[in-house]
């Protein structure tokens, strides 16, 4: 799989824009605020349908525009491609020309795996972090994941509505909410621990690599969710506490997943190297499981990740990632070896290729 042009109008701060990349390295480089960053937001957009640096859309278009657009053309194995987003007073999104009613139907056109200097904060920060690493990646693999989450998430926030006016309400009305909760929820669940067996099965031995047999990763899931009746049984326990809190206090939207280095948490325990490779594991993984699944390698969309990693933890990594196409931001030109490599100068929404 791989991106071969992309073209962008009245995106962030460019005006028009149209590039070729090629099928292994490209390299977009220049001081920092030029625009290089909004490359692999246009990509990201186009495979997800939703930007990973901000939730309001109108903040990609260009100021003093009233829309913005961005068109990919992508290759498969199989076939040819294209994307096309559109977005001014709603969301207009078109694959392959047609416009689609779902944004299902979009995932799984362009399957990515993206690094960010804020990815650190999968390990450091909350269990939401987390949970969005995963719900990222089974949405891409699973369509329908994606409309499991949206159903569990109404139903969640209108059992929380329901329960912060319960003093005028008969709680009886909970019962039919804690039925949907369950069903959704326990749906979610098995979707989840597929995807995390499957990255314990790959990060060991990635990580082993990375490491140089120093260090031994394991990767543990919590959940209350396993199973529908337990799951009813817990939210029946918790009425009491959730009305007087006025919002739901277990269930799916709770999960949470902990990585120990050596038997301890890296999130308490870890160095600021530890975390660094022990996220790189977990993100490798994933891109070893999108290919198992689906036969071909992602696109990995490196921003600013690179100047991260020292020569060592460079050279591991470019070693798991042949024969996969790698979109990467930085702000100086940086020695790839013998790898292929394009070049991209971005200077203030202006691109020059080298």
């Amino acid at each position: 799989m791989w991106i071969s042009r992309i073209k962008i109008n009245n995106f962030r701060n460019y005006n028009n824009l149209e590039i070729e990349l090629n099928k292994k390295i490209n390299v977009f480089y220049g001081e920092n605020a030029q625009g290089k960053t909004n490359i692999i937001e246009a990509i990201y957009l186009s495979s997800i349908g939703k930007s990973f640096r901000t939730n309001k859309e109108k903040e990609m278009i260009k100021f003093n525009e009233e829309n913005c657009n961005v068109e990919i053309d992508f290759e498969k194995s199989d076939r040819e491609g294209n994307i096309s987003i559109n977005i001014g007073n709603k969301k207009n999104v078109f694959v392959n020309k047609i416009k689609i009613k779902k944004l299902s139907e979009l995932l799984g056109n362009i399957n990515v795996v993206i690094f960010t200097p804020d990815d650190i904060n999968i390990l450091k920060g909350g269990p939401q972090n987390r949970r969005k690493f995963l719900d990222v990646m089974i949405s891409q693999l699973r369509p329908k994941y994606m409309h499991l989450c949206s159903l569990y998430q109404k139903t969640l926030d209108e059992r929380n509505a329901y329960l912060k006016n319960i003093e005028n309400q008969k709680t009886d009305f909970l019962e039919i909410y804690d039925e949907k909760l369950a069903e959704y929820g326990c749906e979610i669940y098995k979707y989840r621990k597929e995807f995390i067996e499957k990255i314990k099965n790959k990060i060991k031995i990635i990580h082993s690599n990375i490491t140089n047999n120093r260090e031994d990763i394991e990767i543990i899931y919590s959940s209350n969710c396993e199973n529908k009746q337990e799951y009813l049984e817990l939210l029946k326990q918790r009425k009491k506490l959730d009305i007087i809190k006025g919002y739901t206090t277990k269930g799916i939207h709770r999960d949470d997943f902990q990585i120990l280095l050596s038997g301890l948490p890296v999130d308490v325990y870890g160095s600021q190297g530890q975390h660094r490779t022990a996220v790189l594991s977990l993100k490798l993984s994933e891109l070893q499981v999108i290919y198992d699944e689906i036969g071909e390698n992602p696109i990995l969309l490196l921003d600013d990740f690179m100047s991260e990693l020292d020569r060592v933890r460079r050279k591991s990594f470019l070693e798991n990632i042949k024969d996969t196409q790698v979109i990467i931001t930085c702000t100086d030109k940086i020695n790839l070896e013998e790898n292929e490599v394009k070049l991209f100068n971005v200077v203030n929404g202006d691109i020059n290729e080298f």
